[in-house]
């Protein structure tokens, strides 16, 4: 599996990790880091196609997943629209009453699956339904991750605020006046720079999971997406604006992208400091994992999700994407990846950071 990029002096340790994960793949990632506007690694490798054995290139799209979620807390920190202690019903009246802002944003609202039949893909209709459900429990008592259901809700409180679509508030805010490769309801044009989604043949989801009861609420959280190869390679899926996880971007945009967030160009220190704050943290109630939320962004946890460095805001993809900041040292970082395999098998991204850790 051949390597591409750059690499500034004193990273070589991390292009040879970078290497070594490649040629272990089936398929193809790539990785970036800046600090202060400075491209210090930008590698990638492998295929963006294993069907059709087409090489990862410089400008190759991958599907985000969950790092969605970073991309859009990224611009409500920008825009400052929601207060996340008001009641949704500010926003958006017809919602059952007793929520807050912050407990869609930090994954405390007890809403984490559509109830009700529905078409994932249909991103009103899911939050019209989302406004009539009763939580699963009292707002703010537990936290578990909204794996869908955050981008339904989050989505529906920026058209409300903003008039916006998410999508277009990413394009409006974020994209287009820092030359951002990111698309949130990517257009066909582009198609053909995106990455094919393949799955580890152990690839599973939610692997702190063992009891069976919350496995099957878990199955309804993904209502199938991560099972169908079809589904996640659809160009429906990609133009849905799907809040909580159906970007496209390429990995130096999204190193970028943090590195603009570190440095206090996208959102004000205040915004950014509410925003990377600790709203929510503990053993996750369905997945039994550990988790650590801000308004919108993952934080650094007891796991090290986000490497060696213990101030850490960003957010993790399904099958291995990892995409953060590490403020303390002044830069972003962003692991992209079409091959998903399970957390608990899964070391690519852990290396790669440990590896920027020790060359820092």
């Amino acid at each position: 599996m051949r390597t591409d990029g750059t690499i500034a002096p004193g990273f070589e340790g991390v292009r040879d990790v970078f290497a070594e994960v490649v040629a272990n793949g089936h398929a193809g990632a790539a990785f970036s880091v800046v600090r202060h506007g400075e491209v210090l690694v930008d590698l990638w490798g492998g295929l963006a196609d294993p069907r059709r054995d087409e090489p990862w290139r410089e400008d190759t799209l991958c599907v985000l997943f969950s790092g969605t979620k970073g991309i859009v807390a990224a611009a409500l920190a920008a825009l400052g629209v929601l207060d996340p202690e008001s009641e949704l019903r500010r926003y958006w009246p017809e919602f059952t009453p007793g929520m807050r802002v912050h407990h869609a944003l930090a994954h405390t609202a007890g809403l984490p699956y559509v109830d009700a039949e529905h078409d994932l893909l249909d991103v009103s209709g899911c939050a019209e339904l989302l406004a009539k459900q009763d939580p699963l429990w009292t707002p703010g008592t537990r936290v578990a991750y909204h794996a869908l259901t955050y981008g339904y809700l989050v989505g529906e409180l920026l058209r409300r605020a903003t008039g916006q679509s998410a999508g277009e508030l990413v394009a409006e805010v974020l994209a287009r006046p820092h030359g951002l490769d990111l698309h949130l309801g990517t257009p066909a044009h582009l198609d053909e720079r995106v990455a094919r989604l393949v799955r580890a043949p152990d690839y599973r989801i939610s692997t702190f999971l063992d009891d069976p009861q919350r496995r099957r609420i878990v199955e309804r959280m993904y209502a199938g997406l991560l099972d169908s190869d079809e589904l996640m390679n659809s160009p429906a899926y990609r133009r849905a604006e799907l809040a909580a996880g159906s970007a496209t971007g390429t990995a130096r945009s999204m190193a970028t992208l943090y590195d603009l967030l570190a440095a206090g160009l996208l959102a004000s220190p205040e915004a950014l400091a509410a925003a990377t704050r600790t709203w929510s943290e503990g053993t996750d109630a369905i997945n039994d994992r550990p988790v650590h939320f801000g308004l919108g962004f993952e934080l650094a946890d007891p796991i090290g999700t986000y490497g060696p460095a213990t101030v850490a805001f960003g957010h993790s993809g399904a099958g291995g994407g990892r995409h953060g900041a590490w403020p303390d040292a002044g830069l972003g970082f962003s692991f992209v990846t079409n091959e998903l395999r399970a957390e608990n098998s899964d070391g690519r991204a852990d290396r790669l950071l440990a590896a920027v850790h020790d060359a820092l």
